[in-house]
């Protein structure tokens, strides 16, 4: 949460760059989307695996290759739990997964937000840099241009309902969500890449290391210092990393 497409603005041009792609960033309604949902949209976990089904098939996409960090991970692995027909490849940076939705230093802001109108305090805080500012750091080793942060933030904090969005997410994340995508990605057979922030201290190597080892012929690999945010601490090698991976897929494709 509390980010949008700009989080990839530094993969996608390498991306680019290195392979004939189409690159689509969309913005989820994680709380830094400039316009919010219709009324009555679900925007739990589960309601946005629909929203991204949605997508896809407005624009005619019949299978995707997934790339995603955070709490767009633990969303993606439902996703390619769900609906392994329309993902080609998947590849997760530094995200929720198994007991960690939300990560383990939130489930008590999660518990706090269920009592009415603190949860739209507590989101209404990060105006405030001494709560934003300790938060960007933890996430992003490479500090956030001020453009960059107030994306990521004025939406929410301008837009009571992309607040209540946020909030409604927030408060929809739960284990159970992660731990039903990990049975059934027993079974997901599609190419997988699990890339890890080796300095991220929201989730921990080892269960970036659990989800690889859950998924069929997954490769799990670390990003050097990089913490929560790898797009922004590794666009570089992130996009080297996914371009590497996507190639040699696409070989094994062509000799088989």
């Amino acid at each position: 949460g509390l980010a949008n497409a700009d989080l990839w603005r530094h993969v996608v041009p390498r991306l680019d760059a290195l392979g004939t792609y189409r690159l689509i960033a969309p913005d989820l309604p994680l709380g830094s989307h400039t316009r919010p949902m219709n009324a009555g949209t679900d925007v739990t976990p589960p309601g946005i695996v629909e929203i991204i089904i949605g997508f896809l098939d407005a624009l005619q996409l019949e299978q995707v290759v997934v790339v995603a960090n955070d709490a767009g991970g633990a969303i993606s692995q439902m996703l390619a739990a769900d609906h392994p027909e329309r993902i080609a490849a998947l590849v997760l940076t530094s995200c929720d997964q198994y007991l960690q939705f939300p990560p383990r230093y939130l489930k008590p802001v999660r518990w706090l937000a269920a009592i009415p109108g603190l949860d739209d305090q507590i989101a209404r805080a990060f105006r405030w840099r001494v709560v934003h500012g300790p938060f960007f750091w933890s996430v992003a080793r490479t500090p956030l241009p001020a453009p960059i942060r107030d994306s990521y933030l004025r939406p929410m904090l301008d837009d009571r309902r992309v607040r209540a969005q946020l909030i409604e997410f927030f408060r929809g994340t739960r284990p159970r969500h992660t731990l039903r995508a990990a049975r059934r990605l027993r079974k997901f057979m599609r190419p997988s890449l699990i890339l890890w922030g080796s300095a991220d201290p929201w989730f921990s190597r080892r269960g970036g290391q659990r989800l690889a080892a859950t998924i069929p012929g997954a490769q799990f690999g670390l990003l050097a210092r990089a913490r929560t945010f790898v797009p922004e601490d590794a666009p570089g090698e992130l996009a080297e990393r996914i371009h590497g991976f996507l190639t040699a897929e696409s070989a094994k494709m062509s000799l088989s």
